[in-house]
């Protein structure tokens, strides 16, 4: 199965995110911001998909994609956001920083298992 990197500031949102993935097999690294993401994405660790937060501190996920997109290990991994932002505006500033798709929280584990094995093909 996948390698999946899920960052979100929420210890319970990590938690429910990381138990629905790994009961479908997943692998996943959790983080509790950007910023740490980063320095785990930069540290060596690849991903087959990264699922973030948009709000959170230190280091937004918008900002963590656009990030993330300089990294040569990174520039074609499907980047998902979950987050409670639904604006038109904020889902076309996560598109044009190079998020591959948009998920509303709360979620649904098996709309989440959908998208994400859409992404991952």
């Amino acid at each position: 199965m996948a390698k999946i990197l899920v960052v979100d500031d929420s210890a319970s949102m990590r938690q429910m995110v990381e138990f629905t993935l790994k009961e479908a097999g997943h692998q996943v690294t959790v983080a509790e911001d950007g910023q740490v993401a980063l320095g785990i994405a930069k540290g060596g660790l690849t991903s087959d998909l990264v699922i973030t937060d948009v709000n959170m501190p230190n280091m937004d996920g918008i900002t963590l994609i656009r990030e993330l997109r300089t990294l040569a290990a990174y520039k074609f991994t499907p980047i998902l956001t979950l987050t409670t932002e639904s604006t038109t505006e904020k889902k076309m500033e996560g598109k044009d920083a190079g998020a591959t798709g948009w998920i509303v929280k709360p979620f649904n584990p098996e709309k989440l298992l959908a998208t994400v094995n859409k992404v991952l093909g």
